[in-house]
């Protein structure tokens, strides 16, 4: 099972909206430096739903390739549409991916039944380890805890990002889980100002936005959690609560690429309609940044 801090790599762009396909490598090279166990290239944060079927493609082979096995790539391959899905997972498969994180599909607003064969039908035309994602304040539909409990007994479904942010919703579905025998089924939180609580009922790890600026303090904050050593993990998190806040003023990627322009990291492109982040946010997002030391 795959543990710890996966980081959701933005895509970067130059300032008319192309593909930097060498920034992105940049970024790659210092996840790994900063011992990420993984990289979620293509989902919410790397702005999936502007980018077409081909740049997905050359995103996840490019990730796959200057990774080169240095981490775990899970490939952002979901979609509203259960015939898309299968063409973008099994080409995360042709090329190397060591996984897929398939989002719920969005906007056409299907049943539980639905939802269930929709992901099943995945599983099983992609031999490909797939991760469930549940994020209903962006997809409208939510994935049902007994839904989750269904699909944990489809082989090759091997986990779920968890983003609703219902820490309640959370201890309920462990407990349930474990009760079903399905301990081996990943867990991975997708809300940064829950996430250590998270960790600490049970969860195996996180997909997180702040590990995009943060990486070395996200993974100290995921070991000591891990080795039940609370006081540190909570030291780690404490000092990142503002940018788990700050972070999500407006619609994630806004505030994340312009901390990453801020710090160096990338340039600050990005393809409408998402806008560049308000100028009012500015100063919260530095000060935020600074605070966990980011910035200096």
């Amino acid at each position: 099972m795959l543990t710890g801090c996966l980081v959701p790599i933005v895509t970067p762009m130059t300032p008319d909206g192309v593909l930097d396909l060498a920034a992105l490598r940049k970024l790659i090279d210092w996840y790994i430096v900063n011992d990420v166990a993984g990289i979620v290239i293509v989902g919410t944060t790397g702005e999936s739903p502007t980018i077409d079927f081909e740049e997905h493609h050359t995103l996840i082979k490019a990730t796959v390739d200057h990774v080169a096995g240095r981490a775990h790539v899970m490939a952002g391959t979901g979609s509203n549409s259960t015939a898309e899905a299968i063409d973008l997972a099994a080409y995360a498969k042709k090329v190397g991916a060591d996984s897929c994180l398939s989002v719920v599909p969005y906007y056409n607003k299907p049943s539980q039944e639905g939802l269930y064969r929709h992901f099943r039908t995945v599983a099983e035309e992609v031999d490909l380890p797939l991760v469930l994602y549940n994020v209903p304040g962006r997809t409208v539909a939510d994935l049902a805890d007994d839904t989750v409990l269904r699909l944990s007994q489809v082989p090759g479904i091997v986990g779920l990002k968890d983003a609703t942010g219902d820490i309640g919703r959370a201890t309920e579905l462990i407990k349930a889980l474990n009760e079903a025998g399905k301990k081996d089924f990943a867990l991975y939180s997708g809300d940064d100002i829950t996430s250590l609580a998270f960790l600490l009922l049970g969860g195996h790890g996180v997909i997180s936005v702040t590990s995009c600026v943060a990486p070395k303090q996200i993974v100290a904050m995921c070991r000591a959690a891990a080795r039940g050593d609370i006081a540190n993990a909570r030291a780690a998190n404490d000092t990142l609560i503002p940018l788990h806040r700050k972070l999500f003023v407006e619609g994630n990627p806004v505030p994340v690429k312009w901390a990453m322009a801020q710090m160096g990291l990338i340039s600050a492109g990005i393809r409408l309609p998402l806008a560049p982040l308000s100028e009012p946010f500015h100063e919260p997002l530095r000060q935020a940044l600074r605070t966990a030391g980011c910035l200096a």
